[in-house]
């Protein structure tokens, strides 16, 4: 499965400097300003790079992370030309990298005059929750209409969508709203900006970049009351260390920081454990390969994100712990101590798995 995060913050908050860190050149697009950009990480696994120096195949393939530079908010930017279609790109995003500037740079202006960030935290989040109300005050029109020739269930999402009209103009998220689990796909099908899971990064200098700052400080227990993830990084530094091709170089630049590896790394994580997701991994004398599969994904679907065959025509998995099979070091000796074991339809994947599947179409 391909996880898609839309990089967004308040104009000049740097997230286009961490989107080129994050995706290292990678990215397609026009990359200039006002307009979206799309990239790719690799996903690091140091499982992935062991199992590969034991079986030795011609090539080894990392999962990745698909990543979307929306363009920066300004308030009362979504009224704007323009503002819909740049939301309508968040919409299509399983997760949200809300980028906050906490770097004071008088060379580098602040669209509002000055750095705050709690105060950019709340144009940014205003914006998305006013396009949130907008959109479920339209579904809630449609509804009125059907309700008013008697349908009984358009009446009851007509009164939750008043409610949660209500809320929204409380300023209050749409992920906060109590709803029953049975009202729930009247919510559902408005694909709400407010109820994706958010990372916070907070845009430092180099010189915060390993204990923060003053404007770290600050916003940190707000984000922690809304129980997200927080990450401190130098963006800059970031993107001019990924911007050199030598590893060595690389993790010099990372050791003078105080850092022991790049924030792509820390970023990756947060998402993986913000998503709920999970890695396996097969191999071959082709190729040593990594997947990226939500948390209880049975055997059969697991499949399916290597090939749709597999998935259709699912026998059976045939399953080894990568930790077993790198301490074993190969699949005959897992056999032999009884770490190798067939599973089916049933079987729920884990991290870490290394799996190979039976099939038949």
């Amino acid at each position: 499965m391909a996880l898609n995060c839309g990089i967004i913050g308040i104009a000049g908050c740097g997230k286009t400097t961490l989107f080129n860190a994050l995706s290292r050149g990678r990215g397609s697009g026009s990359q200039m300003p006002g307009r979206t950009n799309l990239g790719q990480i690799e996903v690091p696994d140091p499982r992935l790079e062991a199992i590969a120096a034991i079986v030795k195949p011609a090539k080894t393939v990392p999962t990745s992370l698909e990543i979307v530079d929306i363009p920066g908010l300004t308030k009362g930017g979504s009224k704007a030309k323009g503002g819909n279609q740049f939301l309508a790109d968040i919409r299509q995003c399983d997760a949200i990298i809300h980028v906050i500037r906490c770097f004071d740079d008088d060379t580098v202006p602040h669209m509002e005059g000055s750095v705050n960030p709690l105060r950019d935290k709340e144009i940014v989040d205003l914006e998305l929750i006013t396009s949130d109300w907008e959109t479920v005050d339209k579904k809630r029109s449609r509804l009125q209409k059907v309700a008013a020739v008697g349908d009984k269930d358009a009446k009851r999402g007509t009164d939750v969508l008043t409610a949660l009209l209500e809320h929204l103009e409380n300023g209050d998220p749409a992920s906060t709203f109590d709803i029953h689990e049975l009202d729930r796909k009247f919510m559902d099908d408005c694909f709400l900006l407010t109820v994706k899971p958010v990372i916070y990064v907070c845009n430092v200098d180099e010189a915060s970049a390993l204990s923060g700052n003053p404007h770290t400080d600050a916003l940190r227990p707000v984000i922690e009351a809304e129980k997200r993830e927080m990450l401190v990084v130098a963006a800059q530094a970031e993107a001019e260390i990924a911007s050199l091709d030598d590893e060595a170089d690389r993790q010099e630049f990372l050791k003078d920081m105080g850092l022991t590896e790049p924030a792509v790394n820390k970023l990756i994580r947060a998402a993986y454990n913000t998503l709920k997701l999970q890695t396996f991994f097969t191999f071959g004398p082709k190729e040593a390969r990594a997947w990226t599969i939500r948390e209880g994904t049975p055997a059969p679907k697991a499949a399916g994100t290597i090939h749709s065959d597999m998935e259709r025509g699912f026998i059976r998995a045939e399953v080894m712990k990568s930790s077993d099979f790198l301490e074993l070091g190969s699949e005959h000796a897992c056999k032999q101590a009884g770490k190798f074991n067939v599973e089916g339809k049933n079987y729920i994947v884990q991290d870490g798995d290394i799996f190979h599947v039976r099939f038949n179409v």
